[in-house]
Formats: structure tokens, C-alpha cells, sequence
């Protein structure tokens, strides 16, 4: 019997592994996912049921008052703002908009794990360069990847799941070295939770180079992970096309007006960021000071380098009631959530061999 074939590069496609979930009944501490551990703001909530009895017709496929709000939040131009159904669809369509068949994607390896997957359904080559020992980009290894086929790189900074901010200066290097016409795409899903002072302003870089184009998400910072809006910040040719090739009404009535009441919250938001900032800092404190080398985090999540032995963490871990989100023979990434979560985290860390 003949059936019908997938496209190689879909069949070659590597699963996207969620982070673990409690089992029905079980009690355990969600740290799996980068999630935001605080619930929605009574606002948000609020704006969510006033638009509950509108969920019979189609939303804004625009997202017209979403995307306005968020320029007039970061003071860009409307026109350069894409919004899309979470960060990892805006990805795709930046990819679908600027790749043929065959042309390069470069991005570090490991980073965000959506990465290969959008870069074969686009069609295009992945390029993948290894991180530095301490878990940051190479940049300069990236820059030295480019070729006369690479259409886009890919920076994840802060870097999922590793943690560490791509650095101003290290970044000027890379965006001197490579060609204009290569597209270099700043993922800032984290760049709320960003301290290092070092650390590069996507929006700065974005205003002094046109090839340069900003991913950003409502997902963590602002807790709306469950309701998925993403936007993308390009120069207006290129949103235009990004636009053109976007899934229509990518993104629900309910989540844009929950993200536009999120940014009219923004203070009270960042009150809670700083709050699981402090939390981090806790945990990369106890983490080290039971002798753990673990890379400086600017995310909500800090990276244990344990090679072949984080399946085994990861089930410690779930034996005592905190889930972590393992990656075999690399490491384990653990998100920063509930104090109490943070407390039975170091009480497993403290007990596993090292």
C-alpha cells in the first residue's frame, strides 16, 4: 500500500519536550517550565471576563490596540510590531519570511530547544555552534560559522536553558563581523529578569542596526504563559512581510486583552519580576555554597551542568515534590518559583552526589 510521505526535514524533526507535569492528585512543585510562579493580577483577570462573552467572534487579527500599546510601552514604531500566538510562532514566521530552501540558520547549541524545529519547518539548514564552557554564546565561533548561505542568527540571551545575558560589547563584535544582509534575531524572552549591567540593550542595538530584530513574550515576565502572545520589533519592510506570512488571528481576543492590561500593570508586574530575581539570587547562593559550579543566571531558571547524571536528579527531584526540566547528558534546568519550592530544591541538591 502507498501512502502519503512527509517532507524529509518534517520527518527528521526533533520532539519538543514540555516541561514534566504533576500527575492528577500529586502534590508537587512545578519548576519544570520557566513559568511564573505568582498568579494573574486581579486586573488581568478582570479584562479576561469582560471579553468572555465576545469569544463568538473573531479577534482583532491585527491585535491593533495590543500592538500600539506595546510600541508606546517600548517606544518603537507601531508599524514594526508583529504580535503572534507566543514568541516561538513569531520565530517561525520571521524564519518563513526571510529563509528558501537550503539557506542557513545559526544559532548556539544547547539553547532554546524550538530552535531546530522552526529552522527545519522553514526549510533551512541548522547551523549549530557549542556554548563556552561556562554556558554563554560564542559569539565569535558564531560569527565564524557564517557563510554566503546564512540568511539568520539566533541569539538567546538570556540563554535557555543555560541562564547568562549575551554582553553589550560582545555583541558589537558580532554584529560588526557579520554581513548586513544577515539577519541577527535577539530572543529576549527573559529580559526582564536581566541585572548584569554588562549585559546588551536589545533596544538600543535594534535602533542602531537595521539588520537586527527583537523576540519578546508575555509568557514569563508578565504570567501569561497559558494564553500564548509573542510580538516581534522590526524595521516596518521587514514586520510587513513577517506579518504577510503569520497565521490569521494568531492571537486570541482573550490574550491581547489580557496582555494590554498586563502592560498597564507593568509596575506592579515588575515588582513581582524583582521578587523572583531575589529568589534566584537565593538559590544560585545555596546552590554554590554546597559546592556547586553552576553558570551566573540572568532568566527565571538556574542551569546544573550534570552531564549523564540529570535523569537521575530530575527523578530525585520528583521523588521529593520539585519537578525540574532535565536535558540528558547536558544538565537540568530548574526554574525559580515558590520559596518554599527553592527550600526542598536545595535539601535534593544537598543530598545528590556530585
Amino acid at each position: 500500500m502507498t501512502q502519503v510521505q512527509l517532507r524529509p526535514a518534517v520527518a527528521a524533526l526533533p520532539p519538543y519536550v514540555p516541561g514534566a507535569r504533576a500527575l492528577v492528585g500529586a502534590a508537587a512543585f512545578k519548576l519544570s517550565s520557566n513559568e511564573n510562579p505568582f498568579p494573574p493580577l486581579g486586573s488581568v483577570v478582570a479584562a479576561i471576563a469582560d471579553g468572555a462573552m465576545d469569544v463568538n467572534r473573531y479577534p482583532d487579527m491585527y491585535a491593533t490596540e495590543l500592538t500600539e500599546a506595546i510600541a508606546a510601552h517600548l517606544g518603537v514604531n507601531p508599524a514594526g510590531v508583529v504580535t503572534g500566538n507566543g514568541s516561538v510562532a513569531v520565530l517561525g514566521h520571521v524564519l518563513a519570511a526571510v529563509c528558501d530552501a537550503g539557506d542557513e540558520v545559526v544559532f548556539p547549541w544547547r539553547s532554546f530547544e524550538a530552535y531546530p524545529i522552526a529552522v527545519g519547518i522553514a526549510g533551512a539548514r541548522a547551523v549549530q555552534v557549542p556554548l563556552t564552557a561556562d554556558g554563554r554564546l560564542d559569539l565569535p565561533a558564531m560569527a565564524a560559522a557564517v557563510t554566503d548561505r546564512t540568511r539568520v542568527i539566533l541569539l538567546c540571551t538570556p540563554n535557555n536553558p543555560t541562564g547568562p545575558a549575551v554582553r553589550a560589547d560582545e555583541l558589537e563584535e558580532l554584529l560588526d563581523a557579520v554581513p548586513r544582509d544577515v539577519l541577527v534575531v535577539l530572543d529576549e524572552a527573559y529580559v526582564e529578569f536581566v541585572r548584569d549591567p554588562l549585559a546588551a540593550d536589545g533596544l538600543a542595538v535594534f535602533a542602531a542596526r537595521p539588520n537586527v530584530v527583537l523576540l519578546r513574550t508575555f509568557s514569563k515576565a508578565y504570567g501569561l504563559a497559558g494564553l500564548r502572545v509573542g510580538f516581534a520589533v522590526a524595521r516596518p519592510r521587514l514586520a510587513a512581510g513577517i506579518r504577510a506570512v503569520s497565521t490569521p488571528f494568531g492571537v486570541s481576543q482573550l490574550a491581547q486583552l489580557a496582555a494590554v492590561a498586563s502592560l498597564r500593570a507593568s509596575e506592579e508586574l515588575m515588582a513581582r519580576v524583582q521578587a523572583v530575581v531575589e529568589e534566584r539570587a537565593r538559590m544560585l547562593a545555596g546552590l554554590r555554597a554546597q559546592g556547586w559550579q553552576v553558570p551566573e543566571s540572568e532568566a527565571n531558571f538556574v542551569w546544573l551542568p550534570l552531564g549523564d547524571r540529570a535523569l537521575a536528579f530530575a527523578g530525585e527531584s520528583a521523588r521529593a515534590g520539585v519537578l525540574v526540566r532535565p536535558f540528558a547528558g547536558d544538565g537540568v534546568r530548574v526554574s525559580v518559583g515558590e520559596v518554599e519550592a527553592t527550600d526542598l530544591l536545595l535539601e535534593v541538591a544537598e543530598g545528590f552526589a556530585r
